[in-house]
């Protein structure tokens, strides 16, 4: 089983400032030790961080040491000298239609004037591709897609992976020079963002409002609370704000301490509503936050979805898209509950192995 790491709020940047960094949207081609030694953000759960850098989807080229074969999924172990991760490499339509000349409608002796089959060439094209997707231990495999944490095993979710025919080793030499490069120039220089003067403060203490409010909602295992039960939590951040401004040698005419604090605590529990860390399951003059994670009934409401809907043939072979689950949620339990927030509770829900990804945004009961 792997260590799971998790980041200092102290050392993580503001998840407002990771689009800066042009590693966060680009598959990073890092080495399996450093994927498998990432810590996990605290802000956003799925991001990870690499000395600073916000990282969520890699590109790694490996030889298969083990793989195991579902009906929906082949699992490759892949080794690239540094380490061993599993890979999920999801089937996709190809596999269930076996390209029977048959199904087509043109039966297998029609040929072109010129002797040319269109259906055996099909069938042809159908099983050069499996053959790229069909690995065996011992071949070269490429894979990239999102890093994701499943029953604390860090793996890697395929969004596109294929065998690399690499008979003099081209292939690998030109990845092994790669790679050190983009370490040296880019990965082991830590990130350096500069907000502006004015902005900085703000963007910081905000940052910190929402770490408090995570940090006690986990402490305090809280399932449900108004504003004013957590707002005396944020006042030493406009304690020390005020006094800062009251050291400068000009007198700055701003709003009061106590709006101050009313405004920090909006905008968090905004910041922490559109991460899906919250919501509110009625909307009216009495303002109740439900905590996601904390919510039983929230939790048992996906379960119930799933359940019910995956006994479904619409629903049997892939499993529930994540939109249909929102959907039956919304009507069944609260309108208010946001893609954000059902994708923390399944996350919530595999992680227990309540539930299982079929593929993906698809799940399904174990």
């Amino acid at each position: 089983m792997q260590a799971t790491f998790t980041m200092d709020p102290a050392e993580e940047p503001p998840s407002l400032l990771w689009g800066l960094d042009p590693v966060f949207t680009a598959f990073a081609r890092l080495y399996v030790k450093d994927i498998l030694q990432m810590r996990e953000s605290i802000q956003v759960p799925g991001i990870y961080f690499y000395n600073s850098h916000p990282i969520y989807k890699v590109d790694v080229l490996g030889t298969v040491v083990y793989k195991r074969e579902r009906e929906d999924f082949f699992c490759y172990g892949v080794d690239d000298g540094t380490g061993v991760i599993n890979c999920l490499c999801w089937k996709n339509d190809l596999w269930r239609d076996q390209g029977d000349p048959g199904k087509s409608g043109a039966k297998s002796g029609d040929e072109a004037p010129g002797g040319f089959n269109p259906v055996a060439e099909l069938q042809k094209l159908r099983q050069a591709q499996q053959s790229r997707r069909r690995l065996e231990i011992g071949e070269l495999l490429r894979v990239r897609g999102p890093v994701k944490t499943s029953r604390q095993q860090r793996e890697i979710m395929a969004s596109t992976y294929y065998k690399v025919n690499d008979p003099v080793m081209a292939v690998q030499i030109a990845w092994m020079m790669e790679v050190p490069q983009l370490y040296r120039q880019c990965y082991d220089k830590p990130l350096q963002l500069q907000p502006n003067a004015t902005g900085d403060s703000a963007i910081s203490c905000l940052t910190q409002a929402t770490h408090i409010m995570k940090d006690f909602f986990k402490q305090k295992t809280v399932p449900r609370f108004r504003p004013y039960d957590v707002q005396d939590l944020l006042q030493p951040l406009v304690s020390s704000q005020t006094t800062t401004t009251s050291t400068d040698q000009e007198p700055v005419a701003g709003p009061s301490a106590g709006r101050q604090l009313r405004q920090l605590l909006k905008e968090a529990l905004q910041i922490l509503q559109d991460e899906g860390v919250v919501f509110r399951k009625v909307k009216s003059q009495d303002e109740v936050y439900h905590v996601t994670e904390q919510d039983k009934d929230l939790l048992m409401a996906v379960k119930n979805v799933i359940r019910e809907d995956s006994k479904r043939e619409k629903y049997a072979e892939k499993g529930c898209h994540i939109l249909h689950i929102l959907s039956a949620v919304r009507q069944r339990y609260s309108p208010n509950v946001s893609k954000a927030a059902l994708e923390l509770v399944l996350r919530s829900l595999e992680c227990n192995s309540d539930i299982i990804s079929t593929c993906e945004n698809h799940y399904t009961m174990l």
